[in-house]
């Protein structure tokens, strides 16, 4: 596998950010969110007429390689131009409830997520953790580029039911060093 960096900015409270690197970790760049969004779920209720869809119970949302299991998500979309077999062009996920997801050996975990198809980014809220190997991240809001494999962490969160920070509203990391020899 081609060796690739991942880029980690990491905005804290009076600290300009640091720059992380390491081997095959661009997983989530260049992902293709047009490809097919396949789901499973205890249940899936379609309302129509409000162009979304409630899914619920063991959700898993799977697309070109990456995961997004959640206890429930509300799909929005609308119909493709033409009606008929054209189907339906999803937007938007919004999952809450114990959200994780995953491609290769990154996973992300947080309170809520949304998931915007078009502009190729998921922002998670609420105690977010991003894992890679040995090195991880925690903070209150991730955001996620899908295009450039760019991860954001903050200590903020914005409100809500069940979203909340991290300790101070600040980014906490631990990196793992490769051991030298004397």
């Amino acid at each position: 596998m081609k060796a690739t960096s991942l880029l980690l900015s990491i905005g804290c409270v009076g600290a300009a950010g640091l720059l992380f690197a390491g081997a095959d970790a661009q997983v989530v760049g260049n992902h293709n969110s047009n490809a097919p969004v396949n789901f499973t779920a205890d249940r899936i209720e379609v309302q129509d007429r409000a162009d979304r869809v409630v899914v619920s119970g063991n959700v898993e949302v799977t697309q070109a390689g990456m995961t997004l299991n959640a206890a429930r998500m509300t799909v929005a979309y609308r119909n493709q131009p033409g009606g008929g077999t054209g189907g339906v062009e999803i937007d938007r996920i919004d999952a809450s409830g114990n959200v994780v997801v995953t491609k290769a050996d990154q996973t992300a975990r947080g309170n809520v997520a949304i998931y915007d198809l078009n502009s190729k980014l998921i922002t998670m809220l609420g105690n977010v953790a991003l894992t890679q190997g040995s090195n991880r991240l925690t903070g209150g809001r991730l955001v996620m580029d899908l295009n450039t494999g760019r991860s954001i962490v903050d200590g903020r969160a914005s409100g809500g039911a069940g979203v909340t920070g991290s300790a101070g509203g600040r980014v906490t990391g631990t990196f793992s060093v490769p051991q030298r020899q004397n």
